[in-house]
């Protein structure tokens, strides 16, 4: 048994709760939502935590309205509330009846934009909290951490914290495998679980490249809009991430697909079949999985920065652009201790004209190599203030 882990978004919460009635925290399942909330409501007085895939739980919410109101003095927790999304009107009726702040916490594993009767019923009286798996500077303070074990495993709580590498696969295996067989059926889509693994498995091996929709549509047997609706629900669910590219007055020709990432490097390697570093430091994905764990961990820790990615026809690049009104901060990715710089990165620089740049490594160094352009580690990056 591990002591709990404090997450960065714990302040968060709870500046929420004195703000609106309904709070959300939403993520993938087995992130770390339930035991964080949890956590939190031991110091919160009288609260109920209802868990709606109980049969027993989801039983007490036969007469939800009467329920609510017989508990009106406590804080109720609604954990996997995509489920229940009836319970959205009940909800808004209830917060409108008897205005109070930090009233409901509901647990979700789907987006917002996925449980599309949050935005509608509870506009205004909701305050949305994401929460990641675990990210590396919630964990580098503890003792015996190793980056590789994290980048190898992943953030999810149960595989980076198992006994060994061969329980985190086990666990990562059926993570996958719950997800395809019940998570996304109980969402109400219908997809072969066959088709939806095959498409994960492909997603894997272009890691951090341009999305072809036509051509994954070809090797599954789909069309191009099937494939672009089933990486939205998968970018909704939490499982992928895609990045937009960086729009610039420049008079080269910029490529205009999104690049798509599996967002936990724990789930990218069991999708490709890689257990150990060893295996991990040989495979074609080792670079672009190492900037797959750079650009979760930033744009999770930077949630108020837009993102983007540079590139051209002729291979200039920038593996990840951050922008917050007047700022602009350039990242490129290097799995490698000695990083070498290619023209087209500099050629990058000419246009994308951030005020720093940083290039990211997996070693805890932190040097300059050229005006407001710093070498350094993740966990240094992720410490600095901007």
């Amino acid at each position: 048994m591990h002591d709990f882990i404090h997450r960065k978004i714990e302040a968060t919460v709870q500046q929420y709760l004195k703000i609106f009635p309904v709070v959300a925290v939403l993520g993938p399942r087995q992130c770390g939502k339930s035991t964080l909330v949890k956590t939190l409501a031991a110091h919160w007085g009288d609260s109920l935590y209802l868990d709606l895939q109980s049969d027993g739980d989801l039983a007490k919410l036969d007469q939800p309205s009467f329920f609510f109101e017989s508990n009106a003095n406590k804080i109720i927790c609604l954990d996997e509330i995509q489920l229940v999304p009836q319970l959205f009107s009940v909800l808004r009726s209830v917060v409108d009846k008897n205005r109070h702040n930090g009233k409901f916490v509901l647990l979700g594993s789907a987006s917002r934009d996925l449980i599309q009767q949050t935005s509608e019923s509870l506009a205004g009286r909701i305050g949305m909290v994401y929460l990641s798996p675990f990210t590396l500077n919630e964990l580098d303070q503890l003792e015996g951490f190793s980056l590789n074990a994290f980048w190898l495993r992943g953030g999810f709580p149960d595989s980076y914290l198992a006994d060994s590498n061969d329980f985190s696969e086990i666990w990562r295996a059926n993570f996958i495998k719950t997800f395809i067989e019940r998570d996304i059926p109980q969402l109400g889509f219908q997809i072969p679980a066959l088709q939806l693994k095959r498409l994960l498995v492909m997603c894997a091996h272009n890691q951090g490249q341009l999305i072809n929709f036509s051509k994954l549509g070809e090797s599954l047997g789909l069309t191009h809009p099937t494939i672009r609706r089933y990486i939205d629900l998968l970018e909704q669910t939490f499982i992928l991430r895609t990045v937009l590219p960086f729009e610039a007055n420049v008079k080269k020709r910029l490529v205009k697909s999104p690049k798509v990432f599996v967002r936990d490097s724990g789930v990218l390697h069991q999708l490709l079949a890689i257990s150990d570093f060893n295996s991990l430091l040989s495979h074609p994905v080792f670079g672009s999985s190492w900037e797959g764990v750079v650009v979760e961990n930033v744009i999770v820790n930077k949630p108020d920065w837009n993102y983007y990615f540079y590139r051209t026809a002729t291979g200039d690049e920038m593996d990840l652009i951050l922008e917050k009104g007047n700022q602009r901060i350039a990242i490129e990715c290097k799995a490698s201790t000695a990083p070498k710089l290619t023209k087209g990165f500099y050629r990058a620089l000419e246009v994308v004209q951030p005020q720093r740049t940083f290039v990211i490594i997996p070693a805890p160094v932190s040097y300059e190599i050229g005006p407001n352009i710093t070498v350094c580690g993740l966990s240094e990056f992720l410490n600095i203030e901007f």
